[in-house]
């Protein structure tokens, strides 16, 4: 069984993952994941994932910012791509080389799993342009940043995709789609 790769990731209704700077508190200080319905995606996908994928500026906004006190993935092998060599600490890998060649090694792997590519959006683009991401999960959060750090940059190449789902969960709309 092949592998899948999805890309799980909340964006602003205006297309934003992140503030310029790179900042997300808009997803901390905000209340539209409270209401009637308990919001489990996140509990769905990482029932069927053991690997997950991110830059490093998205490793950092989540292990300093978000979740400071517990690292949230450790219950995966962490893939972090980054210019500035690091030595692996545990399941952290810090890879310096090609995210398409990271994720094609992935794939190839033995496992049931699945792989979770979190962001940003340096790494989305070359992996949607070598139709790598079989999943697009993307939450939309409904909040208009003007301006910011957009899911999918100048450098993503035209990708047609089939609408598998779409959901409102409190304030989130979740779309789904496969290529």
């Amino acid at each position: 069984m092949t592998r899948k790769v999805i890309l799980f990731i909340a964006e602003t209704l205006d297309g934003y993952i992140a503030e310029e700077n790179g900042n997300i508190d808009y997803l901390i200080d905000n209340d539209f994941t409270s209401g009637e319905d308990n919001d489990r995606e996140y509990e769905k996908l990482v029932k069927h994932v053991d690997s997950v994928v991110m830059g490093r500026k998205t490793y950092d906004q989540v292990a300093n910012k978000l979740s400071p006190d517990s690292y949230p993935y450790d219950d995966f092998d962490n893939y972090i791509m980054t210019r500035q060599p690091i030595d692996d600490v545990g399941n952290l890998h810090f890879v310096d080389g090609d995210i398409v060649d990271l994720v094609n090694g992935l794939k190839k792997r033995s496992s049931s799993k699945d792989i979770w590519i979190i962001g940003g959006s340096s790494i989305i683009a070359p992996l949607v342009n070598s139709d790598l991401i079989d999943v697009y999960q993307i939450g939309i959060v409904p909040i208009i940043l003007g301006k910011g750090i957009p899911l999918f940059s100048d450098k993503t190449k035209f990708k047609e995709l089939s609408l598998v789902s779409a959901k409102k969960v409190n304030g989130i709309a979740y779309l789904e789609y496969s290529k």
